[in-house]
């Protein structure tokens, strides 16, 4: 792969996108609703659009991955496919960047070989896409707190209640601390991989997944973009993301804004001290 492409993924990345069971079955699991069996995509797909063919230098090869859990979720297990539903199916990212990172995958055979710029044209898949998302992002931030909230000084009533050491009020659970408000939920504005996808990941940036600058820019520079910022305004400088150099910026501390040039070793162990911050709030 060209290494100065505006491209966040790696060629063991694209050659290898089918996850591994690398996350257990859990309570996160448990807070899915029931799978039903897949429906039949009645409408044959698009052509992959212009747009997404020049995001990308090079061939499609290795890009299309993520259409196995597309036309068939069911044959991968909980531990791959956290939900699926007639319209998205939700799955783990193989190669995490963050403590929990997972993918949101439209199954709209008009919509799900487009560039998001463009599907998120469509006023109707928009809404849908995103109502769908703040679902799963509510699911990753109630995993964030049953993970990490322990550590976390605003669960401290919610753990006291939880361990037996205090009593509740009114009989309800406190609510502990605003984890949703933890969690990124967006699109690359160059895609690597050719399915729509969209990231639902916890913004700690701590995982053995995250190697290098490009990985770590893609999710805290504006080459991520809030799905809640669709539709786009005219003039975006985020339109043109090729002119921006996003990936190629100077690393800069997610939490606390300190800046490490190209250093993207020192960043990593700087990360692994925040994290505990982090998670300690």
């Amino acid at each position: 792969m060209d290494t100065d492409s505006d491209e966040a993924i790696t060629k063991d990345e694209m050659q290898s996108t089918a996850p591994t069971s690398h996350v257990p079955q859990n309570a996160f699991t448990a807070l899915m609703a029931p799978k039903p069996k897949p429906t039949q995509q009645a409408q044959a797909a698009p052509a992959i659009s212009s747009a997404l063919r020049m995001s990308r230098p090079g061939p499609f090869k290795d890009r299309l991955g993520l259409g196995a859990y597309i036309s068939s979720p069911s044959s991968f297990p909980p531990s791959i496919v956290i939900y699926q539903n007639a319209d998205f199916v939700a799955i783990y990212d193989k190669f995490p960047k963050s403590t929990i990172h997972t993918l949101l995958l439209p199954r709209s055979p008009a919509h799900n070989l487009l560039h998001p710029y463009e599907a998120f044209r469509d006023d109707a898949f928009r809404a849908k896409v995103q109502a769908e998302a703040a679902r799963l992002r509510a699911l990753v931030a109630a995993e964030l707190q049953r993970r990490l909230g322990q550590y976390s000084n605003k669960e401290a009533a919610r753990q006291a209640v939880l361990n037996g050491e205090a009593e509740s009020e009114g009989g309800e659970l406190p609510a502990g601390r605003d984890w949703e408000s933890e969690v990124k939920v967006g699109v690359h504005a160059v895609p690597s991989m050719t399915h729509l996808h969209i990231h639902v990941l916890s913004r700690d940036m701590h995982s053995g997944s995250m190697k290098h600058r490009k990985h770590y820019n893609s999710f805290n520079t504006p080459f991520l973009v809030d799905v809640g910022d669709f539709p786009m305004r005219e003039g975006d400088e985020r339109r043109d993301p090729s002119g921006e150099g996003y990936l190629k910026r100077d690393l800069t501390c997610w939490r606390c804004g300190r800046g490490f040039g190209k250093q993207f070793s020192r960043l990593k162990a700087h990360l692994e001290d925040e994290f505990v911050a982090w998670r300690a709030e």
